[in-house]
């Protein structure tokens, strides 16, 4: 990505889910979209458009694929939205469009996602974000845009570039309210540490986000695992205080009170979970470091045990 953005953006969103269908519709109001994803959904796009509903009413004729195979242009932005474990051979098949100009975000749940990444491409072609915004998916073809969030993109060098200034603009152009962050890495740990605290326990008493602090007793555990976290994170040199990530956790649970975990989405269609991109990388991390994560390594067997 070269010079100022005086055109349209050339954007393609690899893992075009529930998130990648929601920011890639918004998106594609002002920039030249196409989304990558599942064979049921991209025909229910083609034949229909894109459908939004909940917190953003949209619909939206938005090209689309199935595979990466059938794309022939290089884009200025690959968009990353893959799940955790697809990693390494979505970005070995998106080799292939990624030209001298394109950026790589990743916007993924789970930590390990840039190391996977730069075994194939070059650590300075990829940037990061987070996202707390929720959506599911109703059916495919539609999106349900169930909480409002905030997004935080960043270079992994923390500097501030032209091209992250512009990919942040281009962002909030589309409605999706985004800032600069100067230490990203810092904001991938803090969104590991809220999901290895909610999104497991959600899982096993399939519940909403919301009865963690409803149970005295989840809510507790819920701060445990946070603690152990977080200790993990510092080690890493990483520097984030165990009060504020309970806060910053109990804030996003009543925040998305009424929103299913993505992982308790993917249990309960008897997918894969992310669990080891994020329970699982805290627990090696702490070994790594010589820290004991029992809360970790309990919320990883009892999810395993619950999908036997």
């Amino acid at each position: 990505m070269q010079g100022d953005r005086t055109a349209n953006m050339n954007i393609v969103i690899l893992g075009a889910g529930a998130i990648g269908s929601l920011f890639g519709g918004l998106l594609s109001k002002k920039n030249n979209v196409l989304l990558i994803g599942r064979k049921k959904h991209i025909q229910a796009i083609k034949e229909n458009g894109l459908k939004i509903t909940g917190k953003t009413q949209l619909n939206v004729k938005i090209s689309a694929e199935d595979s990466i195979q059938k794309i022939n242009f290089e884009p200025d932005l690959l968009i990353l939205t893959v799940k955790s474990y697809d990693t390494e051979n979505a970005t070995k098949e998106a080799k292939s469009i990624i030209g001298n100009r394109t950026v790589i975000l990743s916007l993924q749940n789970g930590l390990g996602n840039i190391d996977k990444m730069e075994k194939i491409v070059n650590r300075e072609k990829i940037i990061a974000g987070v996202t707390t915004h929720g959506a599911i998916f109703s059916k495919p073809g539609f999106v349900k845009h169930t909480g409002k969030g905030k997004t935080v993109l960043g270079e992994l060098n923390g500097k501030e570039t032209r091209r992250i200034k512009q990919i942040v603009e281009l962002f909030n152009e589309a409605g999706i309210e985004t800032r600069i962050s100067k230490n990203i890495i810092r904001e991938l740990w803090t969104k590991a540490i809220v999901n290895s605290s909610i999104n497991p326990l959600t899982t096993f008493f399939q519940c909403k986000n919301g009865y963690l602090l409803k149970n005295p007793i989840l809510e507790k555990t819920v701060e445990k695992i946070c603690e152990e976290s977080t200790k993990v994170a510092n080690f890493e040199k990483i520097k984030l205080s165990y009060e504020d990530m309970v806060e910053k956790t109990k804030e996003v649970i009543r925040n998305t009170s009424e929103n299913y975990s993505s992982m308790l989405q993917s249990f309960k269609k008897g997918g894969k979970t992310e669990i080891d991109s994020i329970n699982g990388k805290i627990i090696d991390i702490g070994k790594r470091n010589c820290i004991e994560t029992p809360m970790n390594e309990l919320l990883i067997h009892s999810i395993s045990a619950t999908a036997m």
